[in-house]
C-alpha cells in the first residue's frame, strides 16, 4: 500500500512538472542553419508549433529589428503558405556594398492557403537575412501567431538576462564571433585562398616522405623475418647434434 501511495504520488509530481515546464517548449523560436556570424549572412528559421489542440495556426508575423536594420531579408517559398514582405523607410540611409539604402525589410507575414499549421504539428519558416550587425550579441525579431478560431498569441516579450523567462517570450537569434573575413569565411575557406602550399603544411608529411617510410618498414619486416628463420635453423641443427653426440 505504502509503494501504491509514493507511486502515485510520483506520477501527479511528474505531471505537475510536464504541465508548468510545456509552455517553454511551445513558443515561436528563431535557430540558424548553421552558424549566424556577426557581419555574415544566414539563413534562419522561424519555428512555429501548434500550442492549441481545437484550432489551427494561419498566419504568422515576424517583425524584423529597427534597431538594427537588415539590408537583406528574403524568405524562402513554403507550401501552403503566401508570403508578404513589408518595408519601412529608414531614417539613416545604411550602406550595403557600396550603396544607401532608404528603406529595408520590417515584417514578413506568412499566410496559410489552406489547413495551416494543425494541431500536433510545427512549421519552419527559413529566411536568408544579412549582412547581421557586427555590434551586437543577439537580435530579438518580435512574432505574432493568429489561429483559425481568431485567437491571437503576440510572442513579444524580451527575455532580460538574470530574469526567468518571461510567458510570451519574442524569438531571439544568437550572432557568434566573427572569424575570418566579414562575410564569416570558414577556414576551409581561407585555406583555399593560401593555396596548395598551406594545405599541405596542413597536412603534415609529403607523399614521398610517407612512400619512404613504407619502404624501410617493408625492409626492416622481411630482415626480422630472414633473421627469424636463421635462429630456428640454427637451433634444428643444434639439436641434431646434441642428439648425435648422445647416442654416441
Amino acid at each position: 500500500m505504502k509503494a501504491s501511495r509514493i507511486a502515485a504520488a510520483g506520477a501527479v509530481s511528474g505531471i505537475a512538472v510536464l504541465a508548468l515546464s510545456a509552455p517553454a517548449f511551445a513558443h515561436v523560436s528563431v535557430q540558424p542553419e548553421g552558424t549566424a556570424t556577426k557581419g555574415g549572412y544566414a539563413v534562419v528559421d522561424f519555428k512555429v508549433p501548434n500550442e492549441r489542440d481545437n484550432a489551427s495556426t494561419t498566419k504568422l508575423e515576424v517583425n524584423f529589428p529597427a534597431d538594427h536594420p537588415l539590408a537583406s531579408v528574403m524568405p524562402q517559398p513554403v507550401p501552403g503558405w503566401k508570403a508578404e514582405v513589408t518595408k519601412t523607410t529608414l531614417d539613416k540611409p545604411l550602406e550595403s556594398h557600396g550603396k544607401q539604402l532608404t528603406e529595408v525589410v520590417s515584417k514578413v507575414t506568412w499566410t496559410a492557403d489552406g489547413k495551416g499549421i494543425e494541431p500536433g504539428y510545427f512549421q519552419k519558416f527559413p529566411v536568408s537575412v544579412g549582412a547581421l550587425p557586427e555590434n551586437a550579441d543577439e537580435l530579438v525579431f518580435k512574432a505574432i501567431q493568429t489561429y483559425d478560431n481568431k485567437e491571437v498569441v503576440r510572442w513579444i516579450e524580451v527575455p532580460q538576462k538574470g530574469q526567468e523567462e518571461p510567458d510570451n517570450p519574442a524569438p531571439v537569434l544568437k550572432l557568434a564571433a566573427a572569424e575570418g573575413d566579414a562575410h564569416g569565411a570558414s577556414g576551409a575557406k581561407a585555406e583555399d585562398e593560401a593555396g596548395p602550399a598551406a594545405r599541405n603544411s596542413a597536412a603534415g608529411p609529403s607523399s614521398g616522405s610517407d612512400d619512404d617510410s613504407d619502404t624501410t618498414a617493408r625492409v626492416l619486416g622481411i630482415a626480422g623475418i630472414v633473421i627469424g628463420a636463421a635462429g630456428v635453423a640454427y637451433g634444428v641443427l643444434a639439436g641434431r647434434r646434441r642428439d648425435s653426440g648422445a647416442s654416441a
